[in-house]
């Protein structure tokens, strides 16, 4: 069945309410592998409940309507959707205990053409609820493989941020952990493909992998770790392609190119030597 463009455009998303404790902010960050050294002091207030704060990578598990496109009702097949690329701007610090309201939204569907794929571009704001302050806007480009054709817009399809001609200012290496994907879905992704070897074998990866979201996040704390003294509050922006999974277990390295506020990376595993996140974009003060 093709994609009906008008429908899958005007696709109504209801308010979602999410209420988070401070169990639900330091099972984030363990599951993003703070703590991996217990007695590095800058990554405690993440994991410990004095003093507590938030990533601002967390505001991609807050408000998040789950994996709408294996709705049959929107003629997807959600076996042919990858993630392709994830934006975030943080207008305020998240709490690290709260409320939020998540508002989402379609905001175009581009047609790549008959036998090839389609873009989907979405927007999800998180608010505030008790003081109806906008928290974060997180953007997603969704691949939807050979679904092209269907007679939609064929642009403008979203630029990759170029990077650097030289080489990289600096690099930080994260180890993730073996059960990184186990501890992480708990955050609120329960993609099978992240827990069954099964399900991973039939999708032609040797074991489970990372969730894209969770190496999204190990970048971040490179960058954080890198750029802001591990302060949250000075990561306003982080956006990125995604290129290749992770295995659980390995290390990542991020790379780094810092221009005054604008800070550009990707990130490599480094047991294969190969890039998994790519064309990043920070913004820090």
């Amino acid at each position: 069945m093709p994609i009906d463009y008008a429908k899958l455009k005007a696709w109504a998303f209801a308010d979602l309410e999410h209420s988070y404790t401070a169990k639900d902010t330091i099972l984030y960050a363990l599951g993003v592998g703070c703590g991996a050294d217990p007695v590095d002091r800058s990554e405690l207030p993440f994991v410990y409940e004095e003093g507590l704060k938030a990533l601002p990578t967390m505001a991609v598990v807050l408000g998040y309507p789950g994996f709408w496109l294996k709705d049959p009702a929107t003629g997807i097949d959600w076996r042919k959707v990858l993630h392709g690329e994830q934006g975030l701007v943080i207008h305020k610090p998240l709490p690290a205990i709260g409320t939020v309201i998540g508002r989402t939204r379609v905001t175009e569907i581009i047609d790549k053409g008959p036998g090839k794929g389609a873009l989907l571009l979405s927007e999800r704001d998180v608010i505030d609820k008790a003081s109806g302050d906008l928290l974060a806007t997180l953007t997603s480009t969704t691949f939807i493989r050979g679904e092209g054709g269907f007679g939609g817009p064929s642009g403008p399809s979203p630029e990759p941020h170029p990077l650097p001609e030289r080489a990289p200012d600096m690099a930080v290496d994260l180890p993730t952990l073996p059960q990184a994907a186990l501890i992480y879905r708990l955050s609120g992704d329960w993609n099978p493909l992240h827990a069954d070897p099964d399900v991973a074998i039939g999708a032609g990866f040797p074991r489970p992998i990372l969730h894209g979201l969770c190496t999204y996040a190990v970048a971040g704390r490179a960058i954080l770790k890198a750029c802001c003294d591990n302060d949250p509050a000075r990561l306003t922006r982080l956006d990125l392609r995604f290129s290749a999974p992770v295995l659980p277990g390995e290390t990542v390295r991020t790379e780094i190119w810092r221009d005054g506020r604008e800070v550009s990376f990707r990130a490599r595993v480094v047991e294969r030597d190969v890039v998994v996140l790519n064309n990043g974009r920070a913004t820090v003060s």
